[in-house]
């Protein structure tokens, strides 16, 4: 059978009419991606004289305090919304003490962050415990080795009150305790911070792709896993119970983690809620990308640019990624 040839059928559909060119392709383009949707979470610890490299993902740091800044300043004049901060302290103990400390690792980097660039940046605090207590569990633990959840509530409180107090312009609870949220809102009330906003962790799963992070926040659990708090990955209805909970609760945003292993997630999300949605492309997704990348097997730049903006068409506003500085010179 031969082609139709010009306009003799009208009803073969000609899509590549649209994408005869860049130009053509940029003007028919359904999601755009731009610096600003992108937020760098960045690891700053205590201790170190030089930026630490972290061997599972290759280009990111442990941060010291003056690298911090410098690498603030970067992101700031390459247009990114924002910085989400992980503390490394020197000391750890049972219950996380460094997290609420006002000269702990990540508060006195607020401090100064805030004070070098102001409201330049949003200054975004994760708030979770697996980072400064001894036992590497989100919560305080029972003598049986089970994480306490209403206990833990009272110390997500009291470090959220310490973050907002060091600057922080966004309070981010990951440590997925029942009534987190509620308990960080009341805790941010009483103490004046009523217009200090809340980025829920709230469908945050029990996955195999955190395995770098836990290097580069030394928060590996030392006995069990996070799988009775940490959601579990054949569930979809539960991320939007929890969702619809945290909002309930008083959350102004809410994240998917990780993203792209979570697209559906994101998507159902997205459409259920009327809050801004984040994702974040979470450390086992950088690795595979740059290993694969690392042996020539694929085209970075194009890869990278390819997954985030998959999880941006899936429905997420704003997506934290270790790549947001690279990429949004890239975009630019």
């Amino acid at each position: 059978m031969s082609s139709p040839q010009g306009g003799a059928n009208p009803g073969f559909a000609r899509g590549r009419r649209l994408r005869s060119t860049p130009a053509m392709r940029r003007w028919t383009a359904q999601t755009r991606l731009s610096p600003a949707d992108l937020v760098l979470p960045v690891f700053v610890k205590e201790g170190i004289s030089a930026p630490q490299p972290i061997s599972s993902m290759p280009g990111v740091v442990q941060h010291t305090q003056d690298s911090l800044r410098k690498a603030a300043h970067e992101a700031a004049e390459a247009g990114i919304s924002g910085l989400m901060l992980f503390g490394i302290p020197s000391d750890k103990d049972a219950v996380g003490s460094q997290a609420d400390a006002a000269d702990g690792v990540v508060n006195a980097a607020l401090q100064q962050l805030r004070a070098d660039l102001g409201d330049e940046l949003v200054l975004m605090a994760d708030l979770c415990l697996c980072e400064y207590t001894d036992h590497g569990h989100c919560g305080v633990v029972t003598p049986a080795g089970v994480v306490d959840n209403d206990p833990t509530l009272d110390r997500y409180a009291a470090v959220a009150i310490a973050q907002a107090q060091a600057g922080a312009h966004v309070i981010a609870p990951s440590g997925m305790m029942d009534g987190q949220v509620a308990a960080i809102r009341a805790g941010l009330d009483s103490r004046a911070f009523t217009e200090t906003p809340i980025l829920a962790y709230a469908a945050k799963y029990a996955s195999g792709f955190y395995g770098p992070f836990r290097e580069a926040a030394e928060g590996a659990p030392q006995f069990g896993d996070r799988s009775t708090y940490q959601m579990d990955p054949p569930n979809a209805d539960e991320a939007l119970r929890e969702v619809r909970q945290d909002l309930a609760e008083g959350a102004d945003a809410v994240m998917v983690k990780p993203a792209g292993p979570y697209l559906d997630i994101v998507a159902k999300v997205a459409e259920a809620v009327d809050v801004p949605v984040a994702a974040y492309q979470v450390s086992g997704e950088y690795a595979m990308v740059e290993a694969a990348a690392a042996h020539g097997w694929i085209d970075r730049e194009r890869a990278v640019l390819e997954t985030l903006t998959a999880i941006r068409r899936a429905g997420a506003g704003s997506v934290l990624t270790y790549w947001a500085v690279e990429a949004a010179r890239w975009l630019r």
